[in-house]
């Protein structure tokens, strides 16, 4: 169950984030590598530990999982899932395309979800009552064939061999065999923003675990898109971390046929 007042502290959580991130940004801070070779700063840890010290006072049952600080109460029915920084090669980098993701899950289903760039002040915000640019509703645009469509992706080097093939089978279909149109590199959450107010029309990752993806759903679907696994599946708890957001569903079947091969 979703309660009234789930949005309102979502958005006090990203202020929360915000707030530990920005002193830092294109400034000095600590950082290093995890066990899997990612970054991680003392902005991501400071921005989670933030948002959890909150859950911890105004939500006790329900469970959260984050990226620094694991998990706590993950089997409960309502789960707050955390990135305080998607995208913290970005941050390391001074690129303002990172973003705070924030996701509330209900029975498994990612159910309300908020993007949020503390650099640039812009945040998204989805749940069943639709999505929000900045309190403004945005929706994403229409896009009957995939020939010219725009297509993001953070990076080609996240895919592995049999993966990358399938993703270039797609790219080549939307930019006609020419790889220097319409192909978008960078971005992570961002894309998926910009994907809800309708200025690219498909986003294609793999890899990504439940922090990376659980708050886009309700923010693509809230504007009108769709997004799924590679098999058209919704993405749900257990997803493999492989993912496609259209700005148009009339390009799921097209976009997942390529996917496959076929």
């Amino acid at each position: 169950m979703i309660l009234d007042d789930d949005l309102a502290l979502a958005h006090r959580l990203a202020d929360a984030a915000g707030a530990a991130i920005r002193p830092y940004f294109r400034a000095r801070f600590a950082q290093e590598q995890k066990a899997d070779a990612s970054p991680v700063t003392q902005a991501d840890r400071e921005a989670e530990a933030a948002i959890r010290a909150i859950l911890a006072r105004e939500r006790p049952g329900d469970g959260v999982i984050g990226e620094e600080y694991g998990a706590d109460r993950p089997d409960a029915e309502r789960v707050w899932v955390l990135d305080p920084i998607d995208g913290t090669r970005a941050f390391i980098a001074g690129r303002p395309i990172f973003g705070t993701l924030i996701a509330l899950m209900a029975g498994g289903e990612p159910m309300l979800g908020v993007i949020d760039q503390p650099i640039a002040r812009e945040r998204w915000a989805g749940g069943p009552a639709g999505t929000s640019l900045n309190g403004q509703p945005v929706r994403t645009r229409g896009c009957v064939g995939l020939v010219n469509a725009s297509l993001a992706t953070t990076s080609p080097h996240l895919f592995d061999g049999s993966d990358m093939a399938a993703f270039l089978r797609v790219a080549n279909a939307v930019s006609q065999g020419s790889l220097r149109q319409n192909i978008i590199y960078g971005g992570d959450c961002y894309n998926y923003g910009l994907l809800a107010a309708g200025h690219l029309d498909l986003v294609i990752e793999a890899g990504l675990q439940l922090y990376d993806y659980a708050a886009l759903v309700p923010v693509v679907r809230g504007a009108g898109g769709a997004v799924a696994d590679w098999s058209g599946r919704p993405l749900t708890r257990g997803s493999d971390g492989r993912v496609i957001a259209l700005g148009d569903a009339r390009l799921l079947d097209p976009v997942l046929a390529l996917l496959a091969g076929r």
